[in-house]
């Protein structure tokens, strides 16, 4: 019984993206208190908050899609025609536009992603590992806000976890290091900041419109560290194994080749960050300097192998 209020609470979101407890409570015949329970339930695996004031309500990400195979090909088959009986009987546009969307999507999940083979076209996949097409619905939602001037209320988390609620004007979207940023105008903070994309738990379009506000590149601070305190100058040897990973990292202008051996000379932000970047690079990259960057590598890799003893 749970489960099944569960998926058709999912479904409600999904078609009106923002409901009252009260609504659950009444087509249910459940108590207020039973319906957030469920929600604690249902966010674990969905982005779904509560939203607290006078327009608030249960909330569901306008970024969040049904996960691609979330049905199978004899499914979508059955459902669509299904939908185009109940038209043939009951001719209103609610069902066939429902046909549609449901015909759309399955074609969309038949289609293989591939580049067009057109000159000039390029492909970015921004989606984490093991993502099935949510970090990219998450990234095609912010672009279409930013085209479309709209504003987005954001939950954020910190690096803790903790969340907070924002409201954000979208300008642009930066691609650094493998990571993607949102560079937008915060509300609460009355400036601009630069967001992490994998940190927004749910996003969600308020209908409010903004005029786009002046910044230059240079304002978008894409250095991440601003003073010589903050960062290292590292020298690291490479092995040939780890060339083509050293080549992405720091850029092939600062690899060098000396005695037929490859070395790098770089000025680098200091912190965790790089101490699991160079573990992650595993035996291929050696810190030949800073001794004090050596001694955090090597403390850091005496953790790891704690870990598994």
């Amino acid at each position: 019984m749970k489960f099944t209020i569960l998926v058709e609470m999912l479904f409600d979101l999904l078609a009106k993206r923002k409901v009252t407890a009260r609504y659950f409570a009444e087509k249910y015949e459940i108590s207020e208190r039973t319906v957030y329970r469920y929600l604690d339930c249902l966010s674990l695996s969905v982005p779904v908050y509560v939203k607290r004031g006078r327009e608030g309500g249960i909330c569901i990400s306008d970024s969040y899609k049904l996960p691609a195979g979330f049905m199978t090909k004899e499914e979508y088959e059955a459902a669509i025609e299904a939908l185009e009986l109940t038209y043939s009987q009951l001719p209103e546009e609610r069902f066939l536009a429902a046909e549609r969307k449901l015909s759309a999507r399955a074609k969309t999940e038949a289609r293989d992603l591939a580049l067009s083979g057109e000159i000039g076209a390029i492909l970015v996949d921004g989606g984490t590992w093991g993502d099935t097409r949510a970090f990219s619905d998450k990234l095609h939602l912010f672009e279409a806000c930013i085209k479309d001037r709209e504003i987005l209320e954001i939950e954020y988390r910190s690096r803790t976890g903790e969340k907070t609620q924002r409201k954000i004007e979208p300008h642009v979207l930066v691609f650094k290091q493998s990571v993607w940023y949102i560079y937008a105008f915060c509300h609460k903070q009355r400036a601009f900041r630069l967001f992490r994309l994998g940190r927004v738990f749910s996003a969600v379009k308020t209908e409010e419109k903004f005029q786009k506000r002046p910044f230059t590149r240079e304002d978008i601070p894409l250095n991440f560290w601003s003073n010589e305190t903050e960062s290292v100058e590292a020298r690291f040897l490479v092995s040939e194994e780890a060339f083509a990973d050293a080549q992405d990292w720091l850029g092939d202008e600062n690899l060098k080749q000396i005695n037929g051996k490859w070395y790098a000379d770089v000025t680098l932000p200091a912190g965790d960050t790089l101490v699991k970047k160079i573990l992650g690079l595993g035996a291929g990259v050696t810190v030949l300097s800073p001794a004090s960057l050596k001694e955090q590598v090597a403390k850091a890799a005496e953790e790891i192998a704690k870990a598994y003893l």
